[in-house]
């Protein structure tokens, strides 16, 4: 999963420490030779900032404007030396996309990190996070093609072990990792590092107050994201990140720090759901009936674990919620092709 891939002696050593690697140089060979080529490292109406080197040096960082290109922070991107527009975007090896409108006309997916190796999905361990949203963000992390990894924060503030039982819980069906660190005092950061090793990318994806900006600014070794208060009632806070940004950390890998994301509208799945509600999914297969409901049927094994206090009712009309929301997109995309297609004959008329 995600976007590691081999690497050899005749790529440029600055794209490389970027995290260019052989797939992408097969796609690139197929441009036109006298492109230049760069990763995004931030998107400004109508502008993409790109990186040339891994060097912090102004000389390797150029704006271009992307109107008319479908661009996310963590691209690769060619354009002609006089910088005019982008030309190519390169084929991603993964992707975290969300659907960017709810109206049902125009569904759009948004792409908020590309090419990445790892998502770290943050919510605090302190209290009670969402886990409906937990739920939703994995199968966003998990249909993006890198891996999700959970991570709760500010640990130094309070003490829930319950909270955090039930979060690792989560992470274990799903089968990912799941860390508990402080962004305050550095506790479990260096296990969090090893994710950029090797010059891999790191997306991190948490609401506003969860401490995602605390955490990204330790990772990178510097105070280049804003620390906002969060309100003493709900310890949610304010959005602090505005725009994504790649940031390098001192290990040589990239951090894709995305804004605090009120909505988290699904796009079309892969297989997130299966893979975010593993457990449910894994019970269906012993239901006695194969198109079981899970709701009054004989022999449902889903309702049984339920009985058992195995899996709880909210878990399960969560999964439903999703699948729902994931048919409907896919009938709304329907109908816009059976409509598109309709304008079409009518133009050939």
């Amino acid at each position: 999963m995600g976007c590691v891939g081999s690497v050899n002696g005749d790529m440029r050593p600055d794209l490389l420490a970027l995290g260019w690697n052989q797939t992408f140089e097969v796609a690139a060979q197929k441009i036109d030779s006298s492109f230049l080529i760069g990763r995004v490292s931030r998107l400004d109406r109508g502008w993409s900032t790109i990186k040339m080197s891994a060097s912090d040096d102004q000389s390797g960082i150029v704006r271009v404007r992307n109107i008319g290109a479908d661009v996310a922070v963590g691209d690769w991107v060619a354009f002609e030396k006089n910088l005019e527009r982008i030309d190519h975007v390169l084929p991603r090896c993964s992707a975290l996309i969300r659907r960017a409108s709810s109206d049902a006309v125009r569904a759009e997916q948004h792409a908020v990190a590309a090419n990445i190796d790892t998502v770290l999905i943050v919510h605090a361990a302190t209290n009670e996070s969402n886990q409906r949203r937990v739920e939703r963000e994995l199968v966003l992390a998990f249909d993006s093609g890198a891996t999700p990894v959970l991570v709760l924060t500010k640990n130094d503030l309070q003490d829930a072990p319950q909270h955090i039982a039930e979060l690792r819980d989560v992470a274990r069906v799903c089968g990912i990792a799941c860390h508990v660190v402080s962004g305050l005092t550095g506790d479990g950061l260096d296990e969090l590092a090893k994710y950029g090793e090797n010059h891999r990318s790191v997306a991190v994806l948490g609401a506003s107050g969860v401490g995602k900006s605390t955490l990204v600014n330790r990772l990178i070794g510097e105070n280049s994201q804003q620390v906002g208060e969060v309100r003493d009632g709900d310890q949610r806070g304010r959005h602090t990140t505005v725009a994504a940004d790649l940031l390098s950390m001192p290990n040589g890998g990239w951090l894709i720090d995305t804004p605090g994301l009120r909505a988290l509208n699904l796009w079309t799945s892969g297989h997130g759901i299966e893979r975010a509600f593993a457990d449910i999914f894994k019970l269906a297969d012993s239901c006695k009936f194969r198109d079981c409901k899970h709701q009054d049927e004989p022999g449902c094994a889903v309702r049984a674990a339920i009985e058992r206090n195995e899996i709880t009712v909210e878990r399960l009309d969560s999964m439903k919620r999703l699948v729902a929301e994931e048919l409907a997109l896919e009938d709304e995309q329907k109908v816009r092709v059976r409509l598109s297609n309709r304008k079409g004959m009518r133009k050939l008329d």
